[in-house]
């Protein structure tokens, strides 16, 4: 379950009660109905590699629901079990969400475009998903380069040349 929500950016909630009917392992998606959002809106989820190895892992051990533990339905992930997977880890002061933020980091810092992500993430506003922004200002370079283009052959950037000052490097 933590490697299908860290595939996913699925919150504990969605990850826990996903049923079988709600996922279509051909076309690779998922889909969580709007009366099992946070927001109410349904959410529809592109599922990578990962979450449809996942997925495959699990066909077989219950004929309703996608996530079980000794062929019963999980209703809850922060058990004692969990704790003590955390401990064993050496993780402290960690939460569930903790993963849904660790994906939307990862998303970021990949240069996943901050829109996209908010579709994703099932944001619904686009302040919810810019506190990751922080965690890629290289995504800015770009941007910023254009003035470059627009000063090019102006005094200002001959000025520059001659003060020594190095044109910014392309982002590899």
């Amino acid at each position: 379950m933590v490697l299908f929500a860290l595939a996913t950016g699925l919150r504990q909630s969605n990850v826990v009660k996903l049923e079988w009917s709600q996922v279509d392992m051909e076309r690779g998606v998922a889909w969580i109905f709007g009366d099992q959002a946070k927001a109410g809106n349904d959410i529809h989820v592109p599922l990578n590699a990962t979450a449809l190895g996942v997925l495959r892992r699990q066909v077989g051990k219950h004929p309703e629901r996608v996530f079980t533990y000794e062929g019963n339905p999980i209703a809850w992930a922060n058990t004692l079990g969990w704790r003590k997977a955390l401990k064993r880890a050496g993780l402290v002061d960690f939460r569930w969400h903790d993963l849904r933020h660790t994906w939307a980091s990862w998303h970021v810092q990949n240069g996943t475009p901050l829109h996209v992500l908010q579709e994703m993430g099932a944001w619904e506003t686009a302040s919810m998903v810019r506190r990751y922004a922080h965690l890629a200002p290289a995504h800015l370079a770009p941007h910023a380069a254009v003035v470059d283009r627009v000063l090019e052959g102006t005094s200002a950037a001959q000025d520059a040349k001659e003060k020594g000052i190095a044109e910014p490097q392309p982002l590899v």
